[in-house]
């Protein structure tokens, strides 16, 4: 086993391409490699055979858990039974139908169809034309420039990577392109003015809002996107008043909003939806990762009834939607997003990821929120975060350089706990699968506190 994992090493260095890899130092072998094998429930394990608790589900998608054999068998008869038929003008296949009706009877009020895709990226994309094609049909030819936030993530593409606020995903690409811009990132602790409350600060993020489309000019402004909670900017729950606040300004000026659940979705905050957690009311949804616990690509765009009906109208006048994917609606993919939502009711998932992250998160705090160098414990739901401060009472931040959070996410992996250093910071994130248990909780918070300890003293 080893010789065969040392042989599969060097063909990784030698010809893989990693996507949010440091190439030069992965190619060297600076990095390391770890070819991954297999997985149960919170589980997995690499060719080695060493195990980890994954406490971020992948990357926050096998919402279910690894090893369902469920969605497996679901798979192989629907591979089996057709492997792939499009869905273009009309076609369909029983999974598709299927899971497009389970989607909308678990959606928020108001949400009337579901566009399929492959991935969040994707998807967005697809949001992006459906904005622009709206207002056309409404005439408003003008109105095109989607507002998102900095630390936002919602894809790598070249307009959907421009939606994202994140520099890593700017560097050397040319992005963010127009008519994209960028507004106030919800993220309270690293609010500039630490006397305001967090309704203050609320406000201020809605007026910088207000004022950005009175700059731009009204007519000119076609939507907002954000997540429910900002993931890879920081894991950063939203302060008290938010969404009511930039929900009372896109209103003023008929702005769509986006809701990105590509991580919300399918019951990461204790709800099915991050929307109905904080009382969002979407004109267009993305879902992805927790569809099908990553189990097969699909994402969607799930499309309101308001927006539904301009794209009626649209296609009355112009005829047929000139946008699809080949793989849009893919059978197999459907199939595990059927078995996949089925099993999230069946396992009582929803309850669980509300009850256990409470708990995960109230322990994570109990065990390192008062660390001299811990600044912010936070989170919602399955999530959580642990941002690192080399000063807790001046909330002075460690120098990049010495990259704390790697550091940290690193030890946590040598006690076999797998958490994921984030991005711009020194953040450490936890997005456990939704079937995680108390015990499983207390191992991954007896781990942290160590992995701290070891790093930070």
């Amino acid at each position: 086993m080893l010789d065969q994992s040392n042989e599969r090493t060097a063909w990784d260095r030698d010809t893989f391409f990693h996507p949010s890899t440091h190439m030069g130092m992965h190619a060297r072998g600076e990095t390391p490699t770890r070819v991954m094998a297999g997985g149960e429930g919170v589980w997995v394990s690499d060719v080695t055979g060493r195990k980890s608790l994954d406490a971020f589900a992948g990357l926050y998608c096998v919402n279910v858990g690894y090893g369902r054999q469920k969605i497996a068998d679901a798979i192989a008869a629907q591979a089996k039974d057709l492997a792939y038929y499009h869905a273009y003008v009309g076609h369909g296949t029983d999974a598709s139908i299927r899971l497009a009706r389970m989607i909308i009877d678990r959606a928020p009020q108001g949400m009337s169809r579901v566009y399929f895709g492959l991935s969040g990226s994707d998807a967005n994309e697809t949001n992006i034309k459906l904005i622009w094609y709206f207002n056309n049909v409404l005439g408003r030819p003008e109105k095109k420039k989607i507002i998102s936030r900095w630390r936002g993530y919602h894809g790598s593409g070249v307009m959907t990577g421009s939606l994202t606020g994140l520099h890593l995903f700017h560097n050397a690409f040319d992005l963010p392109r127009a008519p994209i811009l960028h507004t106030e990132a919800p993220y309270y602790f690293r609010r500039e003015d630490r006397s305001q409350s967090e309704e203050q600060f609320s406000q201020f993020c809605a007026d910088k809002l207000e004022e950005m489309i009175l700059a731009e000019g009204p007519d000119t402004v076609a939507a907002f996107i954000g997540e429910p909670i900002l993931g890879t900017g920081g894991i950063v729950p939203p302060p008290a008043g938010y969404w009511q606040k930039i929900q009372a300004v896109l209103d003023k000026y008929d702005v769509l909003l986006v809701a990105d659940e590509v991580v919300t979705g399918f019951g990461r905050l204790g709800t099915m939806f991050g929307s109905d957690h904080y009382g969002i009311r979407p004109d267009l949804i993305t879902i992805a990762k927790g569809l099908t616990s990553a189990y097969a690509p699909l994402s969607g765009v799930i499309v309101s009834e308001k927006v539904w009906q301009v794209l009626v109208k649209g296609s009355d006048e112009l005829g047929a939607i000139g946008h699809g994917w080949t793989y849009s609606a893919h059978p197999i993919c459907a199939a595990a997003g059927v078995a996949n939502l089925e099993l999230i009711d069946e396992m009582n998932l929803v309850e669980n990821a509300g009850s256990v992250g409470a708990y995960f998160r109230a322990e994570l705090a109990k065990a390192v929120g008062d660390h001299k160098n811990v600044g912010d414990v936070r989170g919602d739901g399955m999530l959580a975060a642990v941002e690192f401060v080399e000063d807790r009472d001046d909330r002075a931040f460690f120098d990049p350089s010495k990259k704390i959070g790697p550091q940290v996410a690193a030890a946590l992996l040598e006690r076999g706990v797998i958490g994921r250093a984030m991005p711009q910071g020194d953040i450490l994130g936890f997005a456990p699968p939704l079937c995680l248990t108390r015990e499983e909780a207390d191992s991954v918070v007896a781990a942290t506190a160590d992995a701290v300890k070891a790093v930070l003293g």
